[in-house]
């Protein structure tokens, strides 16, 4: 459930009292037999979840890096495009410090929310901001999720409209189709010379 069905080196280290070797024997013995348990749809979908919580997590990275990416100084000039829903309560420096902080931290780490809450209460920038400095982890851990999905949104509308464009343009003809465009034999603009 926590590492999935193949990552077998991290099942390992989390099992006491057996060797990786031990470990490893056992999942080969657990995923041919396992058919034989009475509760194995319980597992199996406890296991589908699990693995469906680690490909969310990566897409999120993946998601947090791509926005990242766009700007060479992210915590001056990272923009969120929020479309209707920006909400009253955070401003935009303050959103643009939590995607930044948490992308440096970390999102995957288990007590993120924690640690983006002390930085906040460290940072010189909010040392009057009592609005953000009250935050709890939880309510923290709920902006970034909003935000998060409108970057989501936004990293698929820029490549949707890349994918577009892409499409409008087309492949690059060639010399000779281009020379076939231009009606002539030599692709100038003109006639070919005969030779007497």
């Amino acid at each position: 459930e926590k590492w999935g069905r193949d990552d077998i080196e991290n099942i390992a280290r989390e099992v006491e009292g057996k060797t990786p070797e031990e470990v490893i024997e056992y999942s080969a013995v657990f995923w041919e037999r396992c058919n034989e348990l009475q509760d194995i749809e319980k597992i199996m979908a406890q296991i589908e979840r699990g693995e469906a919580r680690i490909q969310r997590r990566i897409s999120i990275k993946k998601a947090l890096d791509t926005k990242i990416g766009r700007y060479k100084a992210p915590f001056h000039q990272l923009r969120i495009s929020y479309g209707t829903n920006k909400g009253k309560n955070y401003t935009e420096e303050e959103d643009r410090f939590l995607i930044c902080m948490l992308h440096k931290l970390g999102f995957d780490k288990e007590n993120v929310y924690d640690e983006l809450r002390q930085c906040i209460r460290n940072s010189p920038q909010f040392r009057f901001d009592w609005f953000l400095k009250s935050r709890t982890a939880m309510e923290l851990q709920r902006r970034c999720n909003t935000l998060i999905t409108l970057i989501e949104r936004e990293n698929m509308e820029l490549e949707e409209k890349e994918k577009a464009e892409k499409k409008k343009r087309g492949p690059k003809p060639s010399l000779t189709q281009k020379r076939k465009l231009d009606g002539t034999p030599d692709g100038r603009g003109r006639k070919k010379k005969l030779k007497l």
